[in-house]
């Protein structure tokens, strides 16, 4: 029984960590160093995420700054960039300098909207989830593994899991949201 709670847990913890990363790349009002480190560059025959190939600054208010390594790296970050961010990078010897314009209000309730529709999803997830726990444990019921009591006790428990988890998507939501809208 313990295992199935454990399991549960753990595949809740992967979904969150996924929702995390999956919001770090939409846009808010300030820059982030996570909208552009995984984006990958064709360097030397290989894709490589941009954290690998430079450093990563902020500039407040609105600029990403790279300080690449290798200058035969810097016209692809730039290209790669430029098309991936919609925006204009421009760079100056190995320094890369990617301004982002400021938000419309229509932009930001499209990223907003975004943000949302990926907490859904999530949350489709995480039931999809523990649904599939559920059902391995209906079938240890019906085996003798698992007591009718046991079953009851775990669904609940598993209930309080998921009321934990639907509160951190919404707190991660509307932490998002207010960033965006900065």
């Amino acid at each position: 029984m313990d295992e199935l709670k454990k399991e549960l847990e753990s595949k809740l913890s992967e979904t969150i960590k996924f929702f995390k990363d999956e919001i770090a790349l939409i846009r808010g009002s300030r820059p982030s160093p996570a909208m552009v480190e995984e984006i990958q560059v064709e360097y030397y025959g290989q894709k490589l995420p941009i954290k690998q190939l430079g450093s990563i600054m902020i500039v407040p208010p609105r600029e990403i700054q790279i300080n690449v390594w290798d200058a035969n790296a810097v016209s692809a970050i730039v290209k790669e960039i430029s098309s991936r961010l919609n925006i204009n990078a421009s760079n100056d010897g190995n320094t890369i300098h990617a301004n982002l314009p400021s938000l419309t209000q229509e932009r930001k309730n499209d990223l907003i909207k975004a943000v949302k529709s990926k907490a859904e999803e999530t949350r489709i997830k995480s039931r999809t989830t523990r649904d599939e726990i559920k059902k391995h444990l209906n079938d240890l019921e019906k085996t003798k593994e698992v007591t009718e009591d046991d079953r009851f006790e775990l669904n609940q428990e598993f209930q309080k899991m998921m009321d934990k988890f639907n509160s951190d998507i919404d707190g991660l939501l509307e932490k998002k949201t207010k960033e965006i809208n900065e």
